[in-house]
This record gives structure tokens, sequence and C-alpha cells, in this order.
């Protein structure tokens, strides 16, 4: 052998310091061990730090148990406004404020990427704790599994949610009667389109940013100032016009809107026409829509009002008996269309 050749030393154990996801970091060894360590306990700390296992236990106050769980598989992973990890969230934390529920546990389990950049998942990991803090939540148990280069898209987050509702309340569907009020909290399409415009590589005037923001703040001041509250939807996958169309299904009631009443931000506005979309069914993760008495709608757009992710909440129908059609639009010339819904979907992989 030439003096002038190196030997590089081949070792069967991985090295502990590592700038991607390595496999190994999934198969509950050292390096596992590690990652939980210095990204998970670091982030999000107490009470998972000092729990370490497979699930983690609570006693429930008065009232009753709501519980959700939802999977994100957001591309681009950052966008303006927010993130995959804030993302997820806001997005477990608003499913259980539609159940009138105080969110307080979450769950959070991971599916890496094998090469993911070490930096990426700190980020996240990060950004998911500086949400949660800023929603009153813990994240108190989760897992994490390690995919083959190429199978997992950089990474995806599957939370589940606990929260408590108090006694007497009860929201859904089934609740609504005819004469009920149609409140939308705020502007519409603005998270969708600033998804599309990165991943596509997109411009547009203006600084459209997503809407992503937890909702439970603005449900419990409703609840607390007596607001008859009949139902509850966020307005995700779909936008608006596929939440009132699930409502009617379950409700059988129509629904009539009107556009006049509906916000829509100039420049996401423009964005839709450019790209042919009806910012009626693009996704918002910071919006969502309430049933109310008709007598209980201006205390409840004045509450709403009163917080910054709801600042823009308009009246915008009301619920009648059934018709001919579910979900009744009148539009801004005065005339009227259905609002029936997608067969397929407008913008995929937005949440």
């Amino acid at each position: 052998m030439s003096n002038n050749q190196s030997i590089e030393p081949a070792c069967p154990l991985p090295m502990t310091e590592k700038k991607t996801v390595q496999l190994a970091h999934g198969g509950g060894g050292r390096l596992m061990q590690q990652l939980i360590r210095d990204v998970f306990v670091r982030s999000f700390g107490d009470p998972l730090s000092t729990h370490l296992h497979d699930g983690a236990t609570w006693p429930v106050s008065e009232g009753t148990l709501a519980f959700t769980t939802d999977s994100y598989v957001v591309q681009p992973l950052f966008f303006p406004g927010g993130d995959i990890g804030s993302l997820a969230v806001h997005g477990t934390v608003n499913d259980l404020a539609m159940c009138g529920a105080k969110p307080l546990w979450l769950s959070a389990g991971f599916i890496l990427e094998e090469g993911l950049a070490m930096e990426t998942l700190q980020r996240i990991v990060d950004s998911m704790a500086r949400a949660a803090k800023e929603a009153g939540v813990s994240i108190v148990t989760g897992d994490t599994k390690v995919v083959d280069k190429g199978k997992g898209d950089g990474i995806f987050i599957n939370t589940a949610g606990i929260g408590v509702v108090p006694p007497g309340v009860k929201i859904g569907p089934q609740q609504i009667v005819p004469g009920d009020a149609i409140l939308v909290s705020g502007d519409l399409g603005s998270h969708g389109v600033a998804v599309l415009s990165v991943r596509e590589g997109l411009s547009f005037a203006g600084n459209i940013v997503s809407d992503s923001a937890p909702l439970h703040r603005v449900v419990a001041d409703l609840l607390a100032a007596g607001i008859e509250i009949h139902c509850l939807r966020d307005l995700t996958r779909g936008g608006l016009a596929s939440a009132l169309n699930e409502i009617a299904s379950a409700s059988g009631m129509t629904l009539s809107i009107d556009e006049r009443t509906i916000f829509v931000q100039n420049e996401v506005q423009g964005a839709c026409e450019v790209l042919g979309l009806d910012p009626l069914y693009v996704a918002n993760e910071g919006r969502f829509v309430a049933f109310v008495p008709r007598a209980d709608a201006e205390r409840a757009l004045t509450i709403m009002r009163n917080h910054a992710v709801a600042r823009k909440a308009s009246l915008v129908g009301e619920a009648g008996s059934r018709g001919s059609s579910p979900v009744m639009l009148k539009t801004v010339l005065g005339t009227h269309r259905i609002l029936d819904l997608l067969s397929g979907e407008q913008l995929p992989r937005i949440c």
C-alpha cells in the first residue's frame, strides 16, 4: 500500500452526530434516544421530558372529553405565515375548538424521511413548540418513525388532541334551526394561495400570508358570554363552500349566503382569478363558520371582532328549511347559484 493512501475505518455503529436523519434514528437504539432528547425534549420540554413513556395520563375535570386526530402532509414545508409544524398544532387545536372544547394536550407523531436535514427538523419542532405555548396546550407524548430516502417527502406529522367541553355545551349540525344566522370569522382563501404561491414559485401583488392561527379563544369567549352556538366548523380543505355543504347534508337544512358580505382580500381575489380558482373553495387554516340564533348574531360578531384572528367577522347568511338545493349563493349581481361540492380538490397538499 502506498504511503499517500489513507484508510477510512468502517464501523457498523452509526455516528452519534448527524446533520441529516438516518434510518437508525427510527430504530429504537442510541440514535433514536439522542433524537428524542436533543430535538423533541429540548423543544417541547415538560411534561414530555419527565415521562418519556408511550402514553400520558391526566385527571379529567368536570365536563365532556373531546378527542381529535389529524395528519399533515403540506408541501412546501415552509410558507408565508407558517410551516408544517405550526400548522399541525393550529389544526388540532381548532378541531377541538369546533367541538366547543378547551384544548389541553396534544400528541405528535413524526414520519421522517432519511436524509432530512436536522436543521430543518429542529426548525419545525421549535415552531410546533412556540405554537403550542402560544395556544396554551402541552405536547405530552409522541412517536417517531424513519422511512427510506425517497419515500417520505421530508416529513409528515400526525397530531392528536384532547380537550374538555364545558357542561351543557352541545355543538353540531343537528342543533341548527331555521332562521339561524351564519357567521364567518374573517377573510377567505389566503392560506391556500400563500401555500400555492411558494409551491409553484408564483409572485402576486401584495403580501399574501397564510391565516393559520388558533381559534379556541374566540370560541371560549363566545361561550363565556352565553352565546348559544348551534354549530361550528373550521374552513380547511374545500373552504367555506365545502364546509357549508357538509353541514347542510348533516342538518337537513338549506343554507343561503350572500356573496356581498363575504370578504376576500383583493390580492387573494386577483390571484384566484389568474389561477382559475374560486376563493369560496380555497382552504383556510384560521377561519371558521358559526351558526347562532339570529338574536345573538350582532353580539357574537362584536365578541369575535375583539380577536385579531376574527377582526373581519361578518354575517353572511341564514339557515332555512330544506329546499331544492342544500347551499345557495346570492351573487354580487343579485342572481342565485348553487354552491355544490367539487368532484376533486383544487389545491392538494395544503394541510
